[in-house]
């Protein structure tokens, strides 16, 4: 098999974000580990490695061949942590709920801005029935 092409950072699973920093994943079986943003390509490399420790990849497929053991490697490189599909299932969920509610808060702006009698009379309706509640408590208790 031909050597896998190293994207234009230079590293192995490390690319170039339109920011300038740069971001480094590492796939195992069903589940894609993110590594993390990182300021320079060799961090994201250095956690990419120490990963690739973790899940005991061949030497060929490391950013850095000084490494010699996952001890090291760890201590150059933060703890990756897990992205599952379950996770981006719930990712993609609360994404959902926000872009409703801030729909719902746009539009309930709107409808005060067209209507504003709209909005003093669900005012005025609302403190009306508080009233009527707290009266009514009251003779309860006077009763009781």
């Amino acid at each position: 098999m031909p050597p896998r092409r190293r994207g234009s950072s230079g590293f192995r699973d490390v690319r170039a974000r339109p920011n300038g920093t740069f971001y480094a994943e590492i796939h195992a079986g069903d589940f894609r580990v993110t590594l993390g943003t990182f300021d320079t390509p060799e961090l994201a490399a250095r956690a990419y490695d120490a990963a690739a420790w973790q899940f005991r990849r061949p030497r060929r497929d490391l950013n850095f061949q000084d490494i010699e053991s996952l001890e090291e490697a760890e201590f150059l490189a933060p703890a990756p942590c897990l992205v599952s599909e379950e996770d981006r299932r719930r990712h993609r969920q609360a994404q959902r709920r926000i872009a409703i509610t801030e729909h719902d808060e746009e539009l309930m702006r709107q409808w005060r801005e067209q209507i504003p009698s709209d909005v003093n009379n669900t005012a005025a309706f609302f403190a009306d029935r508080g009233a009527q509640r707290r009266s009514a408590r009251r003779r309860r208790r006077a009763i009781a």
